[in-house]
Order: C-alpha cells, then sequence, then structure tokens
C-alpha cells in the first residue's frame, strides 16, 4: 500500500525548515540530487516516491529519515 502516514497513523508531513533537512540529507546520501529532494507543500508522497526510488529503500524508512532531520 502506497501511503504516506506516519507511525501514529497520521499524514506524513514535512515540518520545519525543508531547506536545511535536505541540505543533511544530501550530505548523508550524496547520490540525491536537488531535483530529488525538491518538494512542495502538500506533496509528501511524491518526494517519498523520488526519495524511495533513488535510495532503493522503503517508505517507513524514508519518513524515519525524514523525522529524524526535523528534530
Amino acid at each position: 500500500m502506497d501511503t504516506a502516514e506516519n507511525k501514529s497513523g497520521e499524514p506524513f508531513k514535512i515540518k520545519g525548515n525543508w531547506e536545511l533537512q535536505s541540505k543533511f540529507l544530501q550530505e548523508k546520501y550524496p547520490q540525491l540530487t536537488d531535483a530529488d529532494l525538491k518538494f512542495e507543500t502538500g506533496k509528501e508522497s511524491e518526494l517519498l516516491s523520488r526519495l524511495e526510488a533513488r535510495l532503493n529503500k522503503n517508505r517507513a524508512l524514508i519518513m524515519n529519515m525524514i523525522e529524524k532531520s526535523q528534530q
């Protein structure tokens, strides 16, 4: 199932400064491009799909990585 829900079952949302978070992710995963990390409010699912494909990781792991970068 292609959902974008966090562990509590709520819709996954990007919180905080995405520019800083995306730079953190790009440092950790240099294969990520600016296009991979492009984000528009309300299009979290599209972002997650791009990151899943580029990093070859499942959606839950991608959401966890993003949530950690938001702290």
